[in-house]
């Protein structure tokens, strides 16, 4: 059987790498691709969140109340003040990364270099903002108490205002023993002890007439429930089991836990994508001052890796949204 072999003229083989669908390289092609596929991985951790939250959300905790913190501001209640400054930053780090790929066009290698430098140092500004807001987020700030249901119940003065533990709580002198793998319960070490037991707590709020106990269920105003003093101090003696203090993926001091690992999760994975674009901002940087893309005049590695970049800032923009705002 004879092959026909059918050519295509001028322009090459269709399947050779000759040719440029929509009139775009390859390379940023497969950038598209990539944004593309990430996006989706995005949309469906978003989606989960929205889910989640829509399900839980009589007991979902406040953003306002969870993300006050302000550096060098300690005991200033400042809510998404300082979320709102890191997202202008890396907004704009994305200004100068425009500005980077049209002084590429323009085969201004000093301006790329100014430019790409602001891109670097905004993003680095991020992630470390991101890794302070972490480490507040799991250190907490005010301590809560469980209930044998999983309940969060925070404590208020009859303003209702937020009170820590350590201003009515005083630890008893006693020394409580941490369970080890050698001796733990089915072999398991335990936990870092809490600073205070639960017997403390009851004791310090007994002392304390003026302090109610508030669920994390919301009222139709979108306030927390705030119990009176006898029922604050029945759901305190009968169903509390234990101290819960800052958050991690178990126990949240600011409510239901799966706030808590979608935070860290979403918010991880987002900031894990921000560290890997400085890390190719930085390599192409380099390039940059080693003139490789005036050699081969042309900057498009400094288009596509801003592709990147923009894509980044705009899911920061969603993130933004569902956790802070929303």
């Amino acid at each position: 059987m004879d092959t026909t072999v059918i050519k295509t003229g001028t322009e090459g083989n269709a399947w050779g790498g000759d040719s440029q669908p929509l009139k775009v390289s390859y390379g940023k092609m497969m950038m598209w691709f990539f944004i593309l596929s990430d996006a989706l991985t995005f949309s469906g951790f978003l989606a989960a969140y929205g889910f989640s939250r829509f399900k839980f959300i009589n007991s979902w905790p406040i953003a306002d109340e969870v993300f006050n913190h302000f550096p060098f501001l300690h005991g200033v209640d400042a809510p998404m003040y300082y979320v709102a400054l890191m997202t202008f930053i890396l907004i704009f780090s994305s200004v100068t990364m425009v500005l980077a790929v049209d002084a590429g066009h323009q085969m201004k290698k000093n301006k790329v270099v100014i430019y790409m430098f602001l891109t670097i140092i905004g993003g680095i500004i991020f992630v470390g903002s991101q890794a302070w807001e972490w480490k507040n987020f799991i250190k907490g700030e005010y301590g809560a108490v469980e209930t044998k249901g999983g309940q969060i119940l925070q404590f208020v003065d009859k303003d209702g205002h937020r009170v820590k533990l350590s201003d009515f709580v005083t630890a008893a002198p006693i020394v409580r023993e941490q369970h080890q793998n050698k001796n733990g319960i089915w072999f398991y070490g335990e936990k870092e002890l809490p600073t205070y037991t639960v017997d403390d707590v009851v004791s310090g709020f007994k002392k304390r007439s003026d302090l109610l106990i508030r669920t994390q269920i919301l009222t139709e105003d979108g306030k927390k429930t705030v119990l009176s003093r006898e029922a604050s101090m029945d759901k305190l003696t009968n169903s509390v089991v234990g101290v819960v203090e800052g958050a991690n993926l178990i126990k949240n001091e600011y409510g239901s836990t799966l706030f808590a690992n979608f935070f860290f999760f979403i918010t991880g994975f987002h900031g894990f994508h921000v560290f890997s674009g400085i890390v190719l901002n930085i390599i192409i940087f380099f390039n940059v001052l080693m003139g490789t893309y005036e050699k081969r005049k042309s900057y498009e590695m400094v288009e596509k890796v801003g592709l990147y970049w923009h894509f980044v800032d705009l899911v920061w923009v969603f993130v933004f949204t569902f956790f802070y705002l929303v």
